[in-house]
């Protein structure tokens, strides 16, 4: 459709998605006369307009004379007319520093980038941690509590994965040595998704020598990860960003039900998966998916990739349907790669 337009209409379409983005509110034929680099008089604006709401384009909120871009005109707008810009050095070595920090499991970096961003962009930050299917190198139990417990996965590429899982009954030191001994004696050098299977047959058919205490300590730990058919994990920062240009009740009911969203964290957690077969940078506005119509939010999201170039998780903000699009595009794409480059 963007081909249709002729240069008066683009014009006139694209000065009022650029005020929504910085104000959020309807802008009328007077002030666009004044904006417009074209001489054009409010009435004949107002023709324009008119045009463009009947392409769907356009919307009038109540009874106010100005206009707002419906999703599909937001989305016509960033498949044809979005102008993308470049990170300054600040924010570039804000992701960099942050990211880079010593000593950090991959969750701590995950956690770590997806509030940077949530910082940068005012937004909330999701990101899907990927599956483990990387060789393993080592496994280990480390007692916190009575019943409390640490299991630490490392893989041979130095990749260390944390999980707290809390046990019904006491451990004592001498069972976590035992299922530490017995999983690395199967999963050392092997996928977990690989050695998963053979393990709990094992157990199953009780030829594995352990009492009962630690059959439950290997289980538990293996269940922390579940192999093949793990759900990914969803990480999510800095939800109070999108209360902070609330200023309508209605608005307010919209970020009850994202934060709903959020707390299940399932269909997040599906949608960006599909992103990451997708193997590229995607925008969710409104009608793009039932997540968003009834939430009135976008989603920016972007993969990230390891040292072979393979898609392993996705990061991303959400926020109100006017983000600045043009500025926060590339801080999701520019994270995403610090990221892959870290974790390849």
């Amino acid at each position: 459709m963007i081909d249709e337009l002729n240069k008066r209409s683009r014009a006139i379409f694209q000065q009022i998605v650029d005020s929504y983005v910085e104000t959020g509110e309807p802008i009328g034929s007077r002030t666009l006369a004044r904006r417009l680099d074209m001489r054009l008089s409010p009435a004949s604006i107002r023709n324009v307009m008119s045009d463009l709401e009947v392409a769907g384009l356009l919307y009038a909120p109540h009874t106010s004379a100005g206009r707002l871009p419906t999703p599909a005109g937001l989305r016509l707008f960033i498949d044809g007319l979005l102008e993308v810009g470049a990170l300054n050095e600040i924010e570039r070595e804000n992701i960099e520093s942050n990211c880079t920090a010593a000593s950090r499991s991959l969750d701590e970096l995950l956690t770590e980038a997806t509030s940077t961003l949530s910082g940068l962009s005012r937004c909330a930050g999701l990101v899907v941690a990927p599956k483990s299917d990387a060789p393993l190198r080592h496994i280990e139990f480390v007692q916190l509590s009575a019943t409390r417990i640490l299991v630490v996965l490392v893989t041979e590429s130095g990749v260390v994965e944390n999980r707290i899982v809390e046990m019904e009954a006491d451990v004592p030191y001498s069972t976590l040595t035992q299922a530490a001994n017995y999983l690395n004696s199967r999963l050392t050098g092997r996928t977990l998704a690989d050695a998963l299977i053979e393990i709990r047959q094992e157990l199953n058919d009780h030829r594995a020598e352990l009492d009962e205490l630690t059959t439950s300590v290997v289980e538990t730990g293996l269940a922390t990860w579940g192999g093949e058919h793990e759900h990914r994990t969803l990480i999510v920062r800095g939800q109070a960003n999108l209360l902070d240009d609330v200023t309508a009740l209605e608005d307010l009911e919209r970020i009850r039900d994202l934060f709903d969203a959020l707390e299940t964290k399932g269909e997040f957690a599906q949608l960006i998966e599909n992103v990451a077969i997708a193997e590229d940078i995607r925008i969710f506005i409104g009608s793009d998916d039932d997540l968003f119509s009834v939430t009135g939010c976008s989603l920016i999201v972007a993969p990230y990739r390891d040292g072979r170039e393979k898609v392993i998780g996705a990061i991303g903000v959400i926020g109100p349907t006017r983000l600045n699009y043009a500025r926060i595009v590339p801080m999701v794409d520019y994270t995403a790669k610090v990221i892959g480059r870290l974790v390849g």
